[in-house]
């Protein structure tokens, strides 16, 4: 049994965060019925390569899900889904504030139809402030979070994935089912408000704002551990990375290569006197790795029990032994979409890891037999279809 079997989620979305934040639960049990709009629908459908209507990137954010096609602007289908509300545990939206509560759709509304509802809203800022109506897309957020300052050394730089979106997507997954184990001791309900910023710089701060963090004027600032550890090292044909996170690490790494009298350089023996030199330092280093292949320099450092990487292309990524031993990656067949590649969801219950859910929906693929599900007739599916509600 998935550990969320019996949960039955509705989401409002477009792009990421939500549609993210809802296949994982999907994946793990939930029931996820994605409503959309009658025209385009989520316009993440449309991003990217595609195949049969529908993009990869959406179906990597929405596989598992019943899709179906709702005009929630109009009363007959804001009755509607307040209709279904009472036998749904989740509702998760990613509009901007007070959209859906113009829609009759908002937190207290809905709660009010059924006290045990987990009613999630995301918003790029929060729900007020300056910039609490605000657009917000993925680079907005890493602007603004610090992410891009992170980055970059010289100049502000971006993580090239749409990281903020599917920081904010875990997130908003964890939370909810947080308020669904609240649930279970108290029998009620909750309203979850999430923005991207916060969950944005939540993920960055611990690493990333070291040297924000304390405020006493006799605190000694230090390099981030991010400007140690993530260098590449060039070697004779290619690079190898090298994670010596800990003195002892980057005392065997040295030795490794041949360069034990560092350890007692007058410029480099403690840990004040290296990060003082540290370009100096990295430059003799950079010099030795040279002299070796990339293969060598990797066999030096396993034998001294040091972390180390030769950097996969994508491709190298998907053919490497261990996801293959991990069963990470899955080849199924779409109905629309042909042969694709799918990564199945990491946690692992009792050891075994989650099925893929099945394919991703086509626009408005399930919405009779959604509504059907929900106690509504033929006759009214028909009314609903011809008055321009459901398609």
């Amino acid at each position: 049994m998935r550990p969320l079997e019996g949960v039955t989620v509705l989401e409002f979305s477009t792009m990421i965060t939500a549609s993210f934040a809802a296949m994982q639960m999907c994946e793990q049990g939930a029931r996820v019925i994605k409503v959309e709009p009658l025209n385009a629908g989520d316009p993440m459908r449309y991003i990217g390569a595609s195949k049969g209507g529908i993009s990869s990137l959406f179906a990597n954010c929405n596989r598992g899900k019943e899709a179906i096609r709702i005009d929630i602007t109009t009363e007959t289908g804001q009755a509607l889904i307040q209709e279904m509300i009472p036998t749904v545990d989740v509702v998760i939206h990613n509009f901007r504030p007070g959209v859906m509560d113009k829609h009759g759709l908002g937190s207290e509304a809905l709660r009010a139809l059924n006290p045990r509802l987990i009613y999630t809203a995301i918003s790029g800022f929060g729900t007020t402030g300056p910039k609490s109506k605000s657009p917000a897309y993925d680079p907005i957020i890493q602007a603004q979070s610090g992410i891009t300052a992170t980055q970059g050394k010289e100049e502000p730089a971006f993580f090239r994935s749409l990281i903020c979106d599917k920081i904010t997507a875990y997130t908003a997954c964890q939370a909810v089912t947080s308020a669904l184990f609240l649930r279970e001791k108290t029998g009620e309900g909750q309203h979850i408000d999430l923005s991207m910023l916060d969950a944005a710089l939540f993920f960055i701060f611990p690493d990333g704002f070291q040297n924000h963090t304390l405020l006493d004027e006799d605190v000694a600032p230090q390099p981030l551990l991010i400007d140690i550890l993530y260098d590449l090292n060039v070697t004779k044909d290619s690079a190898v990375t090298i994670s010596a996170g800990t003195a002892d690490m980057q005392m065997r790494s040295l030795i490794a290569m041949g360069l034990e009298h560092l350890l007692v350089d007058e410029r480099f023996n403690s840990m004040e006197k290296l990060v003082a030199n540290i370009d100096v330092f990295k430059s003799l280093v950079a010099a030795e790795y040279l002299k070796y292949t990339t293969e060598e320099v990797i066999a030096k450092m396993e034998a001294a029990d040091v972390p180390c990487a030769r950097c996969l292309d994508k491709d190298e990524v998907l053919a490497q032994e261990q996801l293959k031993v991990n069963g990470s990656v899955e080849i199924i067949d779409h109905p629309l979409m042909g042969s694709m590649r799918v990564v199945k969801a990491p946690p692992r219950f009792g050891g075994e890891p989650l099925t893929p859910g099945a394919p991703s929906p086509d626009h408005g693929q399930h919405t009779r037999q959604v509504l059907t599900s929900f106690s509504v007739d033929n006759d009214r599916i028909e009314k609903l279809i011809n008055d321009g509600t459901i398609s």
